[in-house]
């Protein structure tokens, strides 16, 4: 398999989440009300498998094995273009992050303010991927040898291996963080036997 054939088949399932938010959108515009527990299922989904687990694999190995090589203009050109759709996810994601809050909050201005990130989040990533899929791909890899391609195929193995510790990690520090602002405790650091 080529390093791109694992990051293609990545793109299948965000695609089936941002069909699903796109459903969400819809169903948002019927009932008037939006559904928090969605929004953090799919904010989860997208900042951990789609940001950090995908485009990490993108930006912290592809594209910096690809700043090695001399790179045809419209190579470096798509590329700096990836890289930017990337931080625009970023930014839309929470956005809506602070959308879904405010909403549960009660704010009234909340709820069309998560129907626009939604929005803006399905159409982005469509054309993201076709970018990616059907003009960067392919050509990326005429660049890497076989030898190269193997190699980084392995390197993408053992970022995914990283990626549930690191995750969880996180969520553990935030529980501790959340315990020991209940238990009145104001730290930075994570508490230790909590």
């Amino acid at each position: 398999m080529k390093p791109i054939g694992l990051l293609m088949r990545e793109h299948r399932l965000i695609e089936q989440l941002i069909a699903l938010v796109n459903l969400q959108v819809s169903e948002i515009s019927k009932t008037n009300k939006a559904d928090p527990e969605f929004i953090q299922a799919a904010v989860d989904f997208i900042r951990t498998y789609a940001d950090r687990t995908h485009h990490g694999k993108e930006e912290d190995i592809l594209f910096k094995e690809l700043a090695t090589k001399q790179l045809a203009p419209e190579h470096k050109k798509i590329m700096g273009e990836l890289v930017e759709e990337h931080a625009l996810a970023r930014r839309l994601t929470g956005n809506l992050v602070a959308a879904r809050n405010n909403y549960v909050r009660g704010s009234e201005q909340a709820l069309p303010e998560i129907v626009h990130f939604m929005q803006e989040l399905t159409k982005l990533y469509p054309g993201h991927i076709e970018k990616e899929d059907k003009r960067f791909f392919y050509p990326c890899m005429e660049y890497f040898s076989k030898q190269e391609q193997d190699n980084m195929l392995r390197l993408f193995y053992e970022f995914d291996q990283k990626m549930i510790h690191e995750k969880y990690q996180k969520v553990v520090a935030e529980m501790q963080k959340a315990a020991g602002q209940a238990l009145g405790i104001s730290s930075e650091r994570p508490q230790q036997g909590i």
